[in-house]
This record gives C-alpha cells, sequence and structure tokens, in this order.
C-alpha cells in the first residue's frame, strides 16, 4: 500500500500539462540532429554544425521563453551562457576546451521561497562511436535530444506561469566526456550557497520500445540514491543501526515524483529503480549528488545499445546510430508532463521540515517526533509519515496540524517515520527523514 496525496489535483498544473506539445518537441529533437554533431570537442565557430551552432540556437529558444514571460525587476527571467574553461585531463578531454552550459532561471514569486531552487536538465553534447571523435556525425536524437528538447518545452510552458520557487532550466555540455559541465556547475553552486532543493536530470527519454519486442508506453525509469553519496561513516553508522538505507533527499525526490504521477493519473508514471543509475553508465544528476543535493535520473525502460555512442551506419542489415526517427514525440510529451507536474509541486510546496529528530530517550511504546517549522508563510500543517521497514513507499499519512512535536502510540522499532509539510492550496513537500535524538 502507498498513501496517496489527497485530491484533486490542482487545476493550475492540470492546465499547464495540457500545453506541452508534441509537435515542439518534434521539431527540437529534428533541430539539434541536424547540428551533425554536438561533440563537446566539435566546431564552435559554424553556424549550421557543431556543439557552438547548438548552444547559441539553445540559447536563443530560451530567451524568446524569457521574452514571453512578461517579467520584470527580480522576477524578470533571464537565459545565459555558463561557460566554464576546462584543461586537458589525460581522459576524454584532450586539450583545452570551454565547455558552456545553457541556462534559464525563473525566479521563484514568493520571497522566502524564491533561494530554493529546482532543476530539469538535459545534456546537449553527443558522441558517437570513439568518445574522441569530434568530427564524424553524432545527431544525438535520443542521447541527449531527447532530454534537452524536453527542457526547452518546459521553459516554454512554465516561463508564463508563477511558482513559489525558482526554476532553473539547464542544458549542459560536456557529460559524454565525464559530466564535466554538471560537475562544474554543481561545484560552484556548492561554493557559492546556492540551495538547490531538487534536480532533475532527463537523459535518454524519448523511446518506449523494447529491442526484445513490445512497448513501455507507460513508464519511464526513475534512478535515485538511497543513502547519499556524501555521507560519512557516522551517517553510515546510523542507517545501518536505523535500517534507512533508502531514506536520501534524492530517494524522497523520487518519491514526490511517483505520488505527483498517480495524483494527475498522468499517462507515463515512474518506476522507480532504487540505485543511483545502471551499471557500467553515468549521468549529471550524479554530479550534484557528488556535491549532497538531491537529485534523480530519468531513463526510459529498455534501452537499445545499437542507438547509443554508435556511428551512423548499416553493417550485415542491422542499422545503428542515433537518430531522430527513433524518438517518440507523443511518448516524449507525457515524459515531459510527468517532470512538469512534478516540478510545479515542488516549487508550490513549502520546505520540508527542518531539523526533524525521533526522540529516543527512553524505552516507550509511543514515537515522538519534533523539528523546526518550514519558513513559507503560507503553511497550513505537518503530516508524520511512516512505513514498515520492509516497505518502498510511504503507507501512513497522519495530520498533526500546525505543530513542531507530535508523538504517536506506535513504537518506533517497527516503522521509519518522517515528517512533510503542506499549504494552503495542499501542495506538499518532500518527506524529511529525522535524525535519532537521544538527549
Amino acid at each position: 500500500m502507498t498513501v496517496a496525496l489527497p485530491g484533486p489535483a490542482p487545476a493550475v498544473v492540470t492546465a499547464m500539462l495540457a500545453d506541452i506539445d508534441p509537435a515542439r518537441l518534434r521539431a527540437d529533437v529534428d533541430r539539434l540532429a541536424r547540428f551533425g554533431t554536438r561533440h563537446t570537442l566539435s566546431d564552435t565557430t559554424s553556424e549550421t554544425r557543431g556543439i557552438g551552432a547548438a548552444r547559441r540556437w539553445l540559447l536563443a529558444e530560451l530567451q524568446r521563453a524569457a521574452a514571453s514571460s512578461g517579467r520584470t525587476g527580480e522576477l524578470a527571467m533571464t537565459a545565459e551562457l555558463e561557460v566554464h574553461d576546462v584543461a586537458p585531463d589525460g581522459k576524454r578531454i584532450d586539450r583545452a576546451v570551454e565547455v558552456v552550459n545553457v541556462i534559464a532561471v525563473l525566479p521563484g514569486s514568493m520571497p522566502e521561497a524564491r533561494r530554493r531552487r529546482y532543476y530539469v536538465l538535459g545534456h546537449y553534447d553527443s558522441r558517437a562511436s570513439d568518445v574522441m571523435d569530434a568530427a564524424i556525425d553524432a545527431p544525438g536524437a535520443n542521447d541527449d535530444g531527447s532530454g534537452t528538447a524536453l527542457v526547452l518545452e518546459l521553459a516554454r510552458v512554465m516561463a508564463t506561469r508563477s511558482f513559489d520557487a525558482t526554476l532553473v532550466f539547464m542544458a549542459t555540455a560536456g557529460e559524454e566526456q565525464g559530466l564535466v559541465g554538471a560537475r562544474r556547475h554543481a561545484e560552484a553552486a556548492k561554493a557559492a550557497g546556492l540551495e538547490i532543493a531538487g534536480a532533475l536530470s532527463n537523459d535518454i527519454v524519448g523511446d518506449p520500445s523494447d529491442p526484445r519486442g513490445g512497448s513501455h508506453r507507460g513508464e519511464i525509469r526513475l534512478f535515485s540514491e538511497g543513502v547519499p553519496v556524501t555521507a560519512d561513516p557516522a551517517a553510515w553508522q546510523l542507517a545501518r543501526q536505523t535500517g534507512a538505507f533508502a531514506d536520501a533527499p534524492s530517494r524522497q525526490l523520487a518519491r514526490v515524483v511517483a505520488e505527483v504521477a498517480a495524483l494527475h493519473e498522468l499517462p507515463v508514471r515512474p518506476r522507480l529503480v532504487f540505485r543511483p543509475d545502471r551499471f557500467l553508465r553515468g549521468g549529471d544528476h550524479t554530479a550534484f549528488n557528488e556535491q549532497g543535493f538531491a537529485a534523480v535520473r530519468f531513463t526510459e525502460v529498455a534501452e537499445d545499445y545499437d542507438r547509443q555512442h554508435q556511428d551512423v551506419r548499416v553493417e550485415a542489415g542491422r542499422s545503428y546510430g542515433d537518430v531522430p526517427e527513433h524518438v517518440d514525440a507523443a511518448y516524449l510529451a507525457d515524459v515531459a508532463r510527468l517532470d512538469a507536474a512534478a516540478l510545479a509541486h515542488l516549487a508550490n510546496a513549502p520546505s520540508p521540515p527542518g531539523d526533524p529528530q525521533l526522540r529516543a530517550t527512553e524505552l516507550t511504546g509511543d514515537t515522538t517526533l519534533r523539528w523546526t517549522a518550514s519558513p513559507e508563510p503560507d503553511v497550513a500543517g505537518y503530516e508524520v509519515l511512516r512505513r514498515a521497514t520492509s516497505a518502498p513507499a510511504w503507507e501512513h499519512a497522519q495530520d498533526v496540524g500546525q505543530v513542531t512535536e507530535a508523538t504517536l502510540p506506535v513504537s518506533k522499532d517497527d516503522w521509519l517515520f518522517a515528517v512533510r509539510a503542506y499549504d494552503r492550496d495542499g501542495y506538499r513537500s518532500p518527506a524529511a527523514f529525522p535524525r535519532v535524538a537521544r538527549e
């Protein structure tokens, strides 16, 4: 049993999802592929080919979205290139290069929530069979033209709407060369003290078909870490003692996506995969996890490796290459709706309660939790969540009202607990998992 978000689904979010256009997504994937290659080390001067032409086109599209927002002053939507000078690394960067992310920022409308940032991202660079071949065609339609097109479409649709917290739309470069653009951005964000509350990375999200046959039209995999990669020995020891191996902020973020998908009865639902990523592969969400930020990865269910990291060719009657014809625009639009709904709920919800504690000071059959209030002025109350220690999702939610301490008549020995805040419009924060307080 999984506890459901109380309905009805917010009408403003439902209306926004209807504006996501498969035809625009189709056109964007095709346009990205027409740059020939978007390899990080490819040409930057041509107006028609290479990563330079691609990033200038992406910037123009995001600037167009910003102009459509009608915002001014501190609420103005911005779009810019974020340039990182990268030296040769002896691995996948063989010469000095500028790795350039393309970023748009939609500031939050609530001053108390504006510092909080939620990202949606995809990488716009591509590669062929030889990761160092920057000249050969590498259309990258699905990996990751699909994720980049999704980012553009959400920027267009969300620019004209208002959200409490700040939204960031980012197309990264250098992913195929070692997550370079995402890593540089996340490192700089950490150093600047930015509050990145969650990042949704979309990487290979456009093809629901299965190379073994059939289709996974109603699903997308959602990967998330269960214990933060930044956890120190004390955190691992606490996880061992409490059984909390599936409660990192990234895992709570993934659960929110699943809950929102169910509330809105979306045609594509997340298949939660409780591990950080696939074997032998990586993605930009990892760069955020490495800096202590909650981040998850969307990837289609059954990847076709003939269509990834392959030169475009026909060999012994078998077609290879990541070309646009394999991207299903209707499916991609439904994945975009999943991202958009999750972002809207996250950005409009309060912050998770601060410093949640599970009190373990004496032997008792009850469970007492304490927390500090979320700072947003529209907070209407709090819920204590619990699930069996063997359950993957929250099973029970108890409304405890406008308090910062609650005692439940159930044993802390048998359940895992968390606390979340809700506002007057019914938006709910991600769950805040408690530390054990022994004093």
